[in-house]
C-alpha cells in the first residue's frame, strides 16, 4: 500500500498532462486535488484508483455542471414539490425570455412617462378571470398569507377553525405564520366540527379578521361540520370584519373538490390568496385578489417590498393567465392541466412504447396531483417496470430520471412524461445499464 501511495503523481505532475494543461487552471487544480484524495482512499481500500487524468476530467465536468437541472419526472406525481412543481407552458416561457432578455416597463408607466407599479401589470387579467376589485402578487402563497395578516391584523386577533390549523410543506404551520405576522391566533370549534356559532361567540373587540384556510394536503371525513363561505361572509359582514380565504392550490376552474378564487369572491370573501405554481400551472407566486381598500393596505405595508415578485415571475404568470382566458386552450397548453385531463388510454400507450424501448413490463398504477392539491384524487396511470438496481444510476444520469421503487422493481410512471421525453428516458435506461 505504501509503495502504491508513493507512486501517485504530484499535483503539478498531473497538471502537466496535455489533456489537462489547456484547461482553466483554477477549476483543474481543485479537481486534481479531489482526484488524488479519492485515489489515496481507493488504494487504502485495496482498490485500483484508475486513470487519474480521466478521473480529473470527469471531476471538472461535474463541477461545471449547473446545480439546478432539468429532471425527467417518472414518479407519477404531477405537481411534485421536490421537482419544481408545475412545469410552465410554452407561452409563459416565451414571456420570460422576452422580458428577461431585455429592459422592460416593470415599474415605468409608458403612457404617463413616469414611475409606475409592478403590481399593475396583472390587475386587468386577474379581474377578467377571477373578479375582485384589485390584486397583488408576491413570491409565494405563504408570503401572501403572512402579508395579509401583518397588514390587517398585527397585534390583534384572527379567528381560525381548529380543523384548519394545518402544516404545509417543509414544516411550515399556520399557527407559526400567524405568530410571525404579529397577529394573535384564536382557535374556534374542534378539529372535526366547527359551527358558525363558534365564530360568532369568539368575536370580540380585539378581533381583526376571520381566516378560512383550505385543507390543502388532507381531508377530514366522517363526523364533520364546517360553515360555508357564505355563512362566514355573513358573520364577518355583521361584525364589520374582513373574511380572508387562503385557497392554497389556486385552481382557476373547477377541478375535483378544489375551490376556485372566483367562487370564493362570489360567496362574499373580501380577500382571497392562492398559489401560482400548483393547479394554476404557472410560476411560484402568491396571488391576492379582493377588495381594493384591503389590497391597498397590503401594498403599502413594509413587508410588501420584501415579498414582492420579480419581473421573471410576473412575466411567466402573465403568460399563464393569458392562456386561462380561454379555458379550453388552458387545458390543452398548461402542462399540469393537460396531464390531469389526459385519457388513460393515451397514458397506457406511452407506457407500452417505453416498455418496448427498454424491455420492461407495463404495470397499472395510480398517479397523484401532488403539491397539496386534490389529496383524495387517484389518477389512473401506467408505468414501465424495470430492475430496481437502476434507481440510483438513473438519478445520477444526464438528464436525471426520477421514478419510484415498489415491490422490488423500479416503476417509471409516464403520466407526467411528455411524449417526446419517452425516448430520453429510454436512452437514460440504456446508459444506466451500460455503466
Amino acid at each position: 500500500m505504501a509503495s502504491s501511495l508513493r507512486t501517485l503523481p504530484s499535483v503539478d505532475r498531473l497538471l502537466a498532462d496535455p489533456r489537462l494543461a489547456s484547461l482553466a487552471r483554477a477549476p483543474v487544480v481543485a479537481a486534481v486535488r479531489v482526484t488524488l484524495e479519492r485515489a489515496r482512499l481507493a488504494i487504502r481500500d485495496g482498490r485500483d484508483p484508475g486513470d487519474l487524468v480521466e478521473a480529473t476530467l470527469a471531476e471538472v465536468a461535474a463541477a461545471a455542471r449547473p446545480s439546478l437541472r432539468r429532471v425527467l419526472n417518472a414518479s407519477g406525481v404531477l405537481i411534485h414539490t421536490n421537482l419544481g412543481r408545475a412545469p410552465l407552458a410554452r407561452s409563459a416561457l416565451d414571456r420570460v425570455v422576452e422580458v428577461g432578455g431585455s429592459y422592460s416597463n416593470l415599474e415605468y408607466d409608458l403612457d404617463a412617462g413616469a414611475r409606475g407599479s409592478r403590481q399593475d401589470h396583472l390587475t386587468a387579467l386577474l379581474r377578467q378571470i377571477i373578479g375582485g376589485e384589485a390584486s397583488l402578487v408576491v413570491n409565494n402563497n405563504a408570503a401572501a398569507v403572512m402579508l395579509a395578516l401583518a397588514a390587517l391584523a398585527e397585534g390583534r386577533e384572527v379567528l381560525v377553525s381548529r380543523g384548519e390549523l394545518i402544516e404545509i410543506g417543509d414544516g411550515f404551520r399556520i399557527p407559526d405564520v400567524l405568530a410571525r405576522s404579529g397577529a394573535r391566533l384564536v382557535e374556534v370549534g374542534t378539529t372535526n366540527r366547527t359551527r358558525a356559532a363558534d365564530y360568532e361567540r369568539a368575536i370580540g373587540p380585539d378581533t381583526a379578521l376571520i381566516l378560512r384556510v383550505h385543507q390543502a394536503n388532507f381531508r377530514v371525513v366522517g363526523f364533520t361540520e364546517q360553515p360555508s363561505l357564505g355563512e362566514l361572509a355573513a358573520i364577518a359582514r355583521s361584525a364589520g370584519l374582513p373574511l380572508v380565504d387562503d385557497l392554497g392550490s389556486g385552481a382557476l376552474s373547477a377541478i375535483g373538490d378544489e375551490s376556485t378564487a372566483a367562487a370564493s369572491l362570489a360567496a362574499g370573501t373580501d380577500l382571497v390568496c392562492f398559489s401560482g405554481d400548483k393547479l394554476l400551472g404557472g410560476p411560484q407566486a402568491g396571488i391576492l385578489v379582493g377588495r381594493a381598500d384591503l389590497i391597498e393596505r397590503l401594498r403599502r405595508h413594509p413587508l410588501q417590498r420584501a415579498l414582492r415578485a420579480d419581473k421573471l415571475t410576473l412575466a411567466a404568470l402573465e403568460g399563464t393567465l393569458a392562456l386561462a382566458l380561454d379555458p379550453a386552450r388552458a387545458r390543452a397548453e398548461i402542462p399540469v392541466l393537460r396531464m390531469l385531463d389526459e385519457p388513460v388510454a393515451a397514458v397506457r400507450a406511452r407506457a407500452e412504447r417505453l416498455a418496448v424501448l427498454v424491455g420492461g413490463e407495463v404495470e397499472e398504477t395510480v398517479a397523484r396531483a401532488g403539491g397539496g392539491a386534490l389529496p383524495l384524487a387517484e389518477l389512473p396511470s401506467f408505468a414501465c417496470a424495470i430492475e430496481e438496481e437502476l434507481f440510483d444510476a438513473l438519478r445520477a444520469g444526464e438528464p436525471p430520471v426520477v421514478g419510484i421503487v415498489r415491490d422490488g422493481r423500479l416503476l417509471l410512471d409516464v403520466r407526467a412524461l411528455a411524449e417526446s421525453e419517452v425516448d430520453e428516458v429510454a436512452e437514460a435506461v440504456a446508459a444506466a445499464r451500460a455503466r
